[in-house]
């Protein structure tokens, strides 16, 4: 029997731990697969991937003519929630599924956008210049004009599995919750005790708008200038899902212009944020480096995620989480699940 080849490009990766694949290999090894690595660039990748049995995307954009030219592909393995680095429309169009970790580090996600809002609300940044400047005097005026916390709301923009953690979170805080989301069922929010909204409900009510949607084409600049211009001006805007789903100028301007008070981001339009990017200069912007799902566990976590998804399809089974699920039922891969999943092949 040939050995499974499964095709990666070399070095494109979110690691921080260097490189190998020791992690992805435990799953791997009984299949006698062996992972490949080409030149991180479109050509070399289109050239390498002749008789390849998977690709590991490993962050790479994986544009539509490289996935025409996996002839042989049985499945996209990505080693991250998001996938809007590889085009879903061309694998789907190809029946290539598309495979992503969902659930692996969405505690970290949660907890990240959770410190955001705590840290912006009690002007936490803002707080520790002053005591290192030697402005203690400042600290007491400055949040005698905050209000409480409890009793405030929290309006989430999406609402899928970070926002649910984020949900549970923020109601030991006493904040009052509402969520605008097309694609959950109102049941799955009121059980977390959200009020299901609309999204200019979600804008109109909320002193804290968390931005959870992911980047896909109907999400590009999902929140503009008409959105931000409906929100309180005393309102701060968190977004710890994708950049691009923000039109950031208008989030700028929204800043700048007093349209609302401040914001906690992780993600931006264009990362690494440019030096001259005006974010970076604003004193009631707290920005962290798009690493809100980092922790000690994320490499390993991850690693083996895409191990297992990646034997899964290789042995003949169903992935067990897919973003484009509509593929498998012609893929020639079996069910194998014993219990319906939530998001994914199943669900």
């Amino acid at each position: 029997m040939t050995k499974p080849k499964i095709l990666t490009p070399a070095g494109a990766s979110f690691t921080v731990a260097g490189g190998g694949y020791g992690l992805e290999m435990e799953a791997l090894e009984k299949l006698g697969a062996e992972i490949v690595e080409c030149p991180a660039t479109e050509d070399d990748f289109i050239k390498a991937v002749d008789g390849a049995d998977a690709v590991y995307a490993k962050g790479m954009r994986i544009s539509g003519r490289m996935i025409e030219a996996m002839k042989t592909v049985k499945v996209i393995t990505c080693a991250t929630v998001g996938v809007d680095y590889v085009d879903v429309v061309a694998a789907t169009k190809q029946g290539i599924p598309v495979t992503n970790c969902p659930d692996t580090f969405i505690e970290e996600v949660a907890d990240h956008a959770m410190m955001l809002l705590l840290a912006t609300h009690r002007r936490a940044i803002e707080q520790d210049r002053m005591v290192r400047e030697g402005r203690w005097a400042e600290g007491r005026p400055q949040l005698l004009n905050v209000p409480r916390l409890m009793g405030q709301t929290l309006g989430f923009v999406a609402f899928g599995r970070v926002a649910r953690l984020v949900a549970l979170r923020a109601r030991a805080f006493g904040l009052r919750m509402v969520a605008y989301d097309p694609f959950v069922d109102e049941l799955t929010m009121s059980m977390l005790g959200v009020v299901p909204a609309s999204l200019d409900e979600v804008l109109t009510q909320s002193d804290f708008v968390s931005m959870h949607a992911p980047a896909t084409p109907d999400s590009m600049k999902m929140l503009t200038t008409k959105h931000f211009a409906k929100m309180k001006k005393t309102a701060i805007f968190i977004n710890t899902g994708r950049g691009p789903t923000v039109d950031e100028a208008a989030l700028i301007q929204a800043l700048s212009s007093k349209q609302i008070a401040g914001a906690g981001l992780d993600v931006f339009e264009v990362e690494p944020a440019k030096t001259d990017n005006p974010l970076l200069s604003m004193p009631h912007v707290i920005l962290s480096p798009h690493n809100a799902s980092a922790s000690a566990r994320f490499d390993e976590a991850r690693k083996r995620r895409a191990g297992q998804e990646l034997a899964l399809v290789l042995s003949g089974r169903w992935p067990m989480s897919c973003v484009n699920p509509t593929v498998l039922p012609d893929s020639g891969l079996r069910r194998w699940q014993p219990y319906a999943m939530e998001r994914g092949p199943n669900s």
